[in-house]
């Protein structure tokens, strides 16, 4: 690498390093609300199902105002649009923290929504436009690595932040993370060049695929399976951890370190063996684990290891998913990796009624098996997403009757 190369690196680096940081308050402050909801309820006075829906009040939020937002506001500042998203984070984790009961709970919950919808997209965005076209992939995947640690590290941290001080504990610490980064990206991530607007049609055009609307349909499945054991995770290892905290911040940590290192596997996998095959393979492998989940209830260490293959395949599963969507058309990618942001988070918001609606009906161990249900399902939505052939636009003319080519990609 030349010293010129070298310069641009070590600016570059600090920039990403901010906006990763970025997304790990985002998906903390996500994620964490799972090790905090027996707490939260018990603070509150209702139940944890009533504290879980604020997870699909804020999903929905941002899967709407994401795309509005690059909709509506594409030629403003990526900076001013990042640092004011990550300001609202703050906000709104202030108001939830601080609440006394649950609907302003919810409403600093749905004001931090709107800033990780504003923040999410464009950081993973400036990550690209920031870096030169040879190192655009590397960039964005060290951006994402925030998302991964949230899952890792950040939830099991908050669970443990809170059995020792209280669940509002960890919500103002990563209120007082997301306004440093804040001020990091006015002072440092300046000059992020903006993208060519998409007109509002040419993003639904991409729908009239039926392969990505079908692995579109698959994504969000995935995500609804995932997200509900996630969140009643309390519920799903009562047995095992006697609502200890600290033993669910144990668990969530084994969920979260194998999990980075299926997202590590995943790509070189995907790169080998293709994204039908890595698909099938990891969704099986959640299937498994999921299903046993009830079988060893009672262990902590059977659950341990059921967690670790869970959380290796879960986060393998979604690379392939995106990597599909690349295939079917790379000219469209861009557009269709926008709509797989939005069918995630609308899977995470159907998450917590199916969550709920399993522990109403057989208690927390009838969760995993709800979930698998909708993991069998999405494996299923995304062969048949697979094996639909599409027709050429227009058939070569020859002497006798036109045979339509079927094509697949």
């Amino acid at each position: 690498m030349t010293s010129i190369e070298l310069s641009y690196a070590h600016r570059l680096t600090p920039r990403l390093a901010i906006l990763a940081v970025g997304l790990f308050v985002v998906a903390t402050n996500a994620f964490v609300i799972a090790g905090l909801l027996p707490s939260i309820a018990s603070s509150f006075r209702v139940s944890a199902d009533q504290v879980s829906y604020s997870i699909s009040y804020y999903a929905i939020v941002v899967a709407v105002a994401a795309p509005a937002i690059s909709i509506l506001l594409p030629r403003l500042s990526r900076t001013t649009l990042m640092a004011t998203g990550t300001a609202l984070v703050a906000v709104g984790t202030v108001i939830a923290a601080a609440a006394p009961g649950l609907e302003v709970f919810t409403a600093g919950r749905l004001v931090a929504a709107f800033g990780g919808a504003a923040l999410v997209p464009a950081a993973t965005a400036a990550a690209a436009a920031l870096a030169p076209v040879e190192r655009r992939g590397r960039a964005i995947a060290f951006v994402a690595v925030g998302f991964t640690a949230a899952s890792a590290f950040g939830a099991p941290l908050g669970t443990a932040l809170a059995t020792a001080g209280g669940w509002r504990l960890p919500l103002f610490a990563l209120a007082g993370l997301a306004v440093l980064v804040s001020i990091a990206i006015v002072f440092f991530v300046r000059g992020v060049p903006v993208g060519h607007a998409v007109s509002v049609r040419r993003r639904f055009a991409t729908l009239a695929d039926p392969r990505i609307l079908l692995t579109l349909a698959a994504a969000l499945l995935v995500f609804c399976g995932f997200n509900a054991v996630y969140i009643f995770s309390s519920a799903v290892t009562s047995q095992a951890t006697g609502d200890t905290g600290s033993l669910l911040a144990l668990l969530l940590l084994v969920f979260g370190v194998s999990g980075v290192i299926g997202n590590v596997l995943a790509g070189r996998l995907v790169d080998r063996f293709g994204s039908r095959i890595m698909t099938a393979a990891a969704l099986l492998l959640q299937l498994a684990a999921l299903a046993a989940l009830p079988v060893v209830a009672g262990s902590l260490v059977g659950t341990a290891v059921l967690f670790a293959l869970w959380g290796a395949s879960a986060n393998a599963s979604t690379l392939p998913l995106q990597h599909r969507l690349i295939e079917i058309d790379p000219a469209t990618s861009g557009i269709a990796l926008s709509w797989f942001s939005t069918a995630m988070y609308a899977g995470i918001a159907l998450a917590p009624p199916l969550g709920a609606t399993a522990v109403g009906l057989g208690g927390g161990e009838l969760v995993p098996e709800v979930a698998a249900g909708a993991l069998l399902l999405a494996l299923v939505v995304f062969q048949v997403g697979w094996l639909w052939r599409r027709r050429p636009a227009s058939a070569p003319s020859t002497g006798s009757t036109p045979r339509v080519a079927a094509t697949r990609i």
